[in-house]
C-alpha cells in the first residue's frame, strides 16, 4: 500500500513539472522585453565659433576722496556702499586753525590796503608839492616806490588770503563725481595729516559702464581678431560674457581697445569691452569668461551636454544604432552652444539617436526601445 501511494506521488509531481516547463517555454517573460529609454536626435546648425579668455572687470572710473588738510576728522555723511552725488559733503575736518588763518589773512589785506590807500595820498600830494617846488624830485620817487611797494603787498596778502580760504574749503570733503562709494577708511575722531601729502579716506566707482579686460595670445592674435577689420569688426560687438554664479541679466561687451604693443614677458595683447551694467548687479574686479568669436561652423553637431559622461578616455555618448542597440561612443567636445547644448567635433553624426536619460542603468550592447523626446 506505501508503494503504490508513494508511485502516485511521483507521478502527480512529474505532471506538474511537465505543466510547468511547458508554460515557462509557451510565453516570454516581460522581463525578457527591451526597456523604453530617453533617447534624442543629434542636430546640426551653422553657429558661431568661440574661444574662451579669462578676464576681469573694471570699473569705468573710480576716484579716490582724499584729506588734503591737517585736523580731526569730525563727521561722515554718507552711507557706505551707496550712490553718492558729485558735490555731496561725504567728511568734514576740524577747520578751527584753518578759520583762523583766514581770519588773519583778511587782516593782513585789509591792513595792506590801508596802507595802500594812505601811500597813494602821499604820493599824490608830493607830486603837486613838485609842481611848486616845495619838495624835492628824489621824495616824490621815494613816495611813488613806496605806493608801488604797498600795491604789491595787497597782492601778496591777497593770495595768503586765497591760499587760507582754500584750506579752510578742503576741511568739508566733497564728492568729486557721482557713484557707488566704499566704506571709510578711517572712522571718526582719527587725526590725519593731509597737508604734506593726501590722505585716501574713501573710493568712489563709477559702475554705470565697466570694461571686461583680457589678453590673448599674441600667436592667435592675426587668426582670431586680426582679421575681417580687426575690433572695428560688428562680430565684436556682443561678445558674450560668462561668471562663476549664474546672474540675473545677461551680459555682453562691445570690444573697443586693443594694447598697442605685445607684452614681452606673456607674449600676449591686452583687449578691452565696455559692458552696461544693469541693475548695478556687476562690480570692479569680478571674474569673467569672454567668449571671443572667430568663425563660422555652417555643419556643427549639437548634443545635449546633459548627455554626456566622462571615464578615463574622456567624454562619450551612449548611442542607439539602426538595431536599436547601446553603442559606447567616445566623441570629441567643442564649446557650449546656447547654453545646453555641445558641439560634437567628432564620434557623432547629425541624425543619429543618443541616450539623454538613465545614463548610470543604461548598458553598452543592451537592446532598448528608444523613445525619442520632443
Amino acid at each position: 500500500m506505501n508503494t503504490h501511494l508513494h508511485a502516485t506521488w511521483l507521478l502527480v509531481c512529474a505532471a506538474v513539472l511537465s505543466l510547468t516547463s511547458c508554460h515557462g517555454k509557451g510565453k516570454p517573460q516581460e522581463d525578457d522585453a527591451p526597456r523604453a529609454i530617453d533617447v534624442a536626435v543629434a542636430t546640426t546648425d551653422s553657429i558661431v565659433l568661440h574661444k574662451t579668455y579669462p578676464g576681469y572687470l573694471a570699473a569705468n572710473k573710480t576716484v579716490e576722496v582724499v584729506g588734503q588738510v591737517d585736523g580731526k576728522l569730525l563727521t561722515k555723511s554718507f552711507e557706505s556702499g551707496k550712490y553718492v552725488n558729485k558735490g555731496q559733503v561725504l567728511f568734514t575736518i576740524d577747520p578751527t586753525l584753518y578759520q583762523d588763518a583766514v581770519n588773519r589773512a583778511e587782516a593782513e589785506l585789509a591792513s595792506a590796503i590801508s596802507a595802500r590807500d594812505y601811500a597813494k595820498s602821499h604820493y599824490d600830494a608830493v607830486k603837486k608839492a613838485l609842481e611848486a617846488d616845495a619838495v624835492s624830485k628824489m621824495e616824490v620817487l621815494s613816495a611813488e616806490s613806496s605806493y608801488n611797494q604797498a600795491e604789491a603787498n595787497i597782492k601778496d596778502c591777497q593770495a595768503a588770503l586765497h591760499t587760507a580760504r582754500t584750506n579752510l574749503g578742503y576741511c568739508t570733503v566733497h564728492a568729486p563725481m557721482s557713484g557707488y562709494i566704499s566704506d571709510a577708511y578711517l572712522s571718526v575722531g582719527n587725526f590725519i595729516s593731509g597737508s604734506a601729502s593726501p590722505v585716501a579716506l574713501a573710493k568712489i566707482y563709477d559702475n554705470g559702464t565697466l570694461f571686461a579686460i583680457f589678453e590673448i595670445e599674441d600667436s592667435q592674435y592675426e587668426h582670431i581678431v586680426g582679421k575681417g577689420g580687426g575690433i572695428n569688426s560688428p562680430v565684436y560687438r556682443s561678445i558674450p560674457l560668462k561668471f562663476s554664479d549664474n546672474l540675473k541679466n545677461n551680459y555682453t561687451a562691445d570690444l573697443w581697445y586693443e594694447s598697442p604693443a605685445v607684452e614681452k614677458g606673456t607674449g600676449t595683447i591686452e583687449l578691452k569691452g565696455s559692458v552696461k551694467n544693469v541693475d548695478n548687479e556687476l562690480k570692479e574686479g569680478m571674474y569673467v569668461t569672454v567668449s571671443l568669436p572667430y568663425g563660422i561652423s555652417s555643419n556643427a553637431v549639437l548634443v545635449k551636454d546633459a548627455a554626456l559622461s566622462t571615464d578615463q578616455l574622456g567624454k562619450y555618448l551612449y548611442v542607439v544604432n539602426d538595431s536599436n542597440k547601446v553603442v559606447y561612443t567616445p566623441v570629441e567636445v567643442g564649446e557650449l552652444y546656447q547654453d545646453s547644448l555641445r558641439v560634437i567635433n567628432k564620434g557623432i553624426k547629425g541624425g543619429e539617436k543618443y541616450v539623454t536619460k538613465a545614463l548610470l542603468s543604461v548598458r553598452n550592447g543592451e537592446e532598448v526601445k528608444p523613445v525619442v523626446e520632443k
